[in-house]
């Protein structure tokens, strides 16, 4: 009996040495990804409100945006809550201002330079017309498109704070420049299920921005940089699958070119 008491005496003595900041950013994360994955899914609202909005002009749009702005509030508010009643510090500190805004700029636009070359490659696998963009209904229809653009944005708003703001700035007081890996494992294993060379890419993709956030200070140019990404994502494979051109060569640039004006006329 006294040899449990002594581990249990240790055991409680363990738990109140712990960092309690690193404590509720650990338990909080899984916690508010688990609740995002069973009440603001697209499988939750296909599942229990899709029948009401079967009658709307897309219900399938109607589907994204509710699992757009409910990850966003999820990700946003409870975290938020935590900052200000918890630790009692700045949401500044989590990444909320614009840092150094000339170094996340010029990063912004020369890694968008360069994904754009390297999206233009990887587009060109049938795996990435029949996956991109996820509404299908982009395809036949620019204000749609626009409409769910304008959502994805609003998500990665909310995904860039939960990895490159809340988890990142939360847990680099305690692990420094460790911080950058410890939030890129759960971004990675969010992309299993997708295409292989994007899930792939989320490796390298986290660590870049991670270091990025550090560097400025701000999780708001991972957020121009990840949309940026995305959009281009959806758009050439849009324009790809709407002409018919799976090609790399300057031909084929050409036909989709004259493709998309013909789209968004």
């Amino acid at each position: 009996m006294s040899s449990f008491k002594d581990e249990l005496g240790k055991f409680v003595k363990s738990l109140s040495d712990l960092d309690k900041r690193i404590v509720w950013i650990l338990i909080s994360i899984p916690l508010i990804q688990a609740i995002s994955s069973y009440f603001t899914s697209r499988r939750f609202f296909r599942e229990n409100f899709f029948d009401i909005f079967q009658n709307t002009s897309d219900p399938y749009l109607v589907e994204f945006l509710y699992w757009f702005t409910g990850d966003t509030i999820l990700a946003l508010f409870p975290a938020l809550l935590i900052i200000h009643l918890v630790f009692k510090d700045k949401i500044s500190e989590f990444g909320f201002r614009f840092g150094d805004w000339k170094f996340g700029l010029k990063f912004s636009v020369i890694f968008i330079l360069f994904m754009l070359i390297v999206i233009w490659f990887i587009t060109s696998s049938q795996e990435f017309i029949t996956k991109y963009p996820l509404l299908t209904s982009t395809k036949h229809s620019l204000v749609t498109f626009i409409i769910y653009e304008a959502g994805m944005l609003l998500y990665l708003l909310g995904w860039e704070f939960t990895w490159r703001g809340f988890m990142l700035f939360g847990l680099e007081k305690r692990f420094g420049f460790y911080s950058v890996f410890l939030q890129m494992i759960p971004f990675t294993i969010l992309h299993f299920g997708k295409p292989f060379l994007e899930t792939l890419g989320s490796i390298p993709g986290a660590i870049a921005l991670g270091i990025l956030a550090l560097r400025t200070r701000s999780f708001y140019y991972c957020v121009i940089v990840h949309f940026s990404v995305m959009f281009a994502i959806d758009t050439i494979s849009l324009l790809r699958y709407l002409s018919n051109e799976y090609g790399i060569g300057i031909n084929s640039l050409l036909k989709i070119l004259k493709t998309s004006l013909g789209y968004i006329v």
